[in-house]
């Protein structure tokens, strides 16, 4: 059976990655794949993290299985993290998974199961493994307009444009909640509420991506945009990832939850989490902690330093941009002039990682932007 097995491509943002290790230049930088780090280039275990470590090793007494939808004290925090009091607590169901990427796929074979070929409408661009999940859940991945045609802003009209001609009632539409990835551009919370409004008129359910909250404009400040949705919408999944904001990548601590129309709809709905769970990975693992970014200075500290090379390109759209990454404008020709060059790596779609800047790199990031820039205009 096995030698008939084709080899799979690998992943863009992984491979490039790897080659990253093995390049042996010392000013190479890494700015690919979405980890934060800190100035030195580290990922750390925060402090909290490790006291809390310390306290479940004196305390903890069992390890024996979780219940199936995952820790309750991780779940009665995790829904007025996200949710806040803007709706009824009794109309969430919630489950902790393996990760957002595991809350994506939990939600996805949800769908998969009782409403087979749903179609889910992504944003062009989106993260790479998005299509990846739904469409081994079963489901049909559409794409609607998202990035403006010089890659530096939203093209809202046209993102509007193709959801009211194309979408139909029942389709799901990933969303995501703040700091979009890959691009780092976020919809104003104006434009939010006339996404709310446009896709509750075509009887969309919104499946929202949260994997950043607190990377924005602050974990209370960046469910502003989910709230907008709220108003509208009596039902919709909300995908949590605290991977970035707990900084526990390793630990793969996510939540899926599903909000009901009433709270008598939820003990179905927690019935079919449950049922999800069980056939993909039976039980949650433990663990959660807490992380501060430090994404804004970072993204700010580019932008001052490549106006001081005097490069004739304006980078201040940057400042609008939110969360771990953003859309540089440049191009996949720059993208690997860089590599080569200069031991830069950087997505071909010109997405950089801004957590994978630090201050002591900085002079030769802009630089070598700037001489890219100049040696491939």
């Amino acid at each position: 059976m096995f030698e008939h097995l084709p080899i799979a491509p690998p992943d863009s943002i992984l491979g490039l990655n790897d080659a990253f290790q093995k390049d042996p230049r010392q000013d190479k930088v890494n700015l690919t794949v979405g980890v934060y780090k800190t100035e030195d280039g580290s990922t750390p275990i925060l402090a909290t993290v490790k006291k809390a470590e310390i306290q479940i090793l004196n305390t903890q007494s069992t390890k024996s299985y979780m219940p199936i939808e995952g820790h309750p004290g991780f779940l009665s925090a995790v829904v007025p993290l996200v949710f806040g009091d803007s709706i009824d607590h009794g109309r969430i169901s919630s489950a902790q998974t393996p990760g957002g990427t595991g809350a994506l796929r939990l939600g996805a074979d949800l769908v998969g199961r009782h409403f087979p070929n749903t179609r889910i409408w992504l944003s062009n661009p989106t993260w790479a493994n998005h299509g990846a999940i739904f469409a081994a859940a079963g489901l049909k991945n559409e794409v609607y307009t998202y990035l403006s045609s010089d890659k530096t802003s939203l093209d809202f009209e046209g993102m509007i444009q193709s959801i009211e001609q194309n979408g139909r009632a029942g389709d799901l539409i990933c969303l995501h909640a703040c700091c979009h990835n890959p691009t780092g551009v976020d919809p104003t919370l104006a434009q939010w509420k006339q996404i709310s409004e446009l896709l509750a008129s075509k009887k969309m359910i919104p499946f929202v991506d949260f994997a950043y909250q607190g990377f924005g404009d602050g974990l209370e400040e960046d469910t502003a945009p989910l709230k907008a949705l709220l108003v509208n919408h009596a039902e919709l999944f909300v995908c949590s990832s605290f991977s970035k904001n707990f900084g526990l990548y390793s630990e793969r601590v996510g939540c899926l939850s599903m909000v009901s129309a009433e709270p008598g709809q939820r003990a179905a709905a927690l019935s079919q989490l449950q049922l999800a769970v069980r056939c993909n990975y039976s039980n949650p693992p433990r663990h959660g902690a807490t992380i501060v970014s430090r994404i804004s200075q970072m993204r700010t500290q580019f932008i001052e330093g490549m106006k001081k090379t005097g490069i004739d390109r304006d980078f201040s759209f940057l400042a609008s941009q939110k969360g771990m990454f953003s859309y540089s404008g440049l191009n996949a020709m720059q993208a690997d002039w860089l590599k080569k060059e200069r031991g830069i790596y950087i997505v071909g779609t010109g997405r950089l990682n801004v957590a994978g800047m630090a201050p002591q790199t900085m002079n030769n990031l802009c630089t070598a932007v700037a001489d890219c820039i100049k040696a491939t205009s």
